[in-house]
């Protein structure tokens, strides 16, 4: 699907070579209620470090998060990055927070809405949660699939399901990067727009805690989540965040030299001109 006019308007940067879009939870809540509204097949990456690690180490995702209709700065790290390589200003917009804003713009819009992904207990509390936070929201479709990949069969009645429910907004948590992988093999066959929220599931439910504010604003979420979650996590974070750190380095350095050859592309004669100019005084 082409996307909008909208939003090739939107400031974009690379990070690491991957694309991370300079958007705002207003900016991304006005998008996504918009598609949602008219019933649009898209979706939409919420991007941590996770993401940009497994678009650079594997083709297909990078593909899969190109092709996106929007990618937010969910951490804090590619907030960082975004203000110094193309707006200062850029803002997280981080996945559980946009999902409650979320919810509140589709229940004032009476758009349906719909929940996959998580445990049975985590959607059972997530269900809870928004019947008290915004308790005149339509969650017409839940479904909590198998931990392990579905059969065609049961595939197709997921789909199916999607469908004849009139889902208009649907809250994908699986999880990257299959999340990603879902919603990318199903834009196109469900007629609603797709947001990957991964841990918010967890989050909003009260199945698993939240790292204090503090620690979002200084970008240590991630050393909250791995104590919480040592066994399930560690390799995510003692593996990838070194390279992750390593990669901007080295770009860094690319950079840098790139722009002193441009200077002496632009000004070859800088040395002779200044010799000239001290042997004629």
């Amino acid at each position: 699907m082409e996307q909008s006019s909208q939003l090739r308007n939107l400031s974009c940067s690379r990070v690491v070579g991957i694309r991370v879009d300079a958007t705002s939870y207003d900016d991304a809540s006005r998008r996504i209620i918009e598609w949602s509204r008219a019933r649009e097949s898209r979706y939409v990456c919420v991007a941590a470090v996770n993401n940009v690690m497994e678009a650079h180490d594997h083709r297909d995702f990078r593909h899969i998060m190109e092709a996106a209709d929007l990618v937010t700065p969910d951490g804090m790290p590619l907030v960082w990055c975004l203000r110094t390589l193309c707006n200062s200003g850029a803002t997280r917009v981080y996945g559980p927070d946009l999902t409650r804003r979320l919810l509140t713009e589709a229940e004032r819009n009476h758009l349906p809405i719909g929940l996959y992904g998580g445990s049975e207990k985590a959607l059972e509390g997530l269900q809870r949660f928004i019947a008290l936070a915004v308790p005149r929201a339509r969650v017409v479709y839940a479904c909590a699939p198998p931990f392990r990949p579905l059969t065609p069969e049961e595939d197709n009645r997921i789909t199916s399901e999607i469908i004849n429910s009139g889902v208009a907004l649907l809250f994908v948590g699986l999880s990257t990067p299959k999340q990603e992988r879902w919603m990318a093999a199903h834009r196109g066959k469900v007629p609603c727009t797709m947001i990957g929220v991964g841990a918010a599931f967890d989050f909003l439910s009260g199945h698993k805690p939240q790292a204090p504010r503090w620690m979002m604003q200084s970008g240590l979420e991630w050393l909250f989540r791995l104590i919480t979650e040592p066994r399930r996590l560690w390799r995510r974070y003692l593996t990838q965040n070194p390279r992750f750190l390593a990669l901007l380095a080295g770009e860094a350095v690319e950079r840098l030299v790139l722009t002193v050859r441009n200077l002496n592309v632009h000004q070859p004669n800088g040395e002779a001109s200044m010799r000239h100019r001290r042997e004629g005084r």
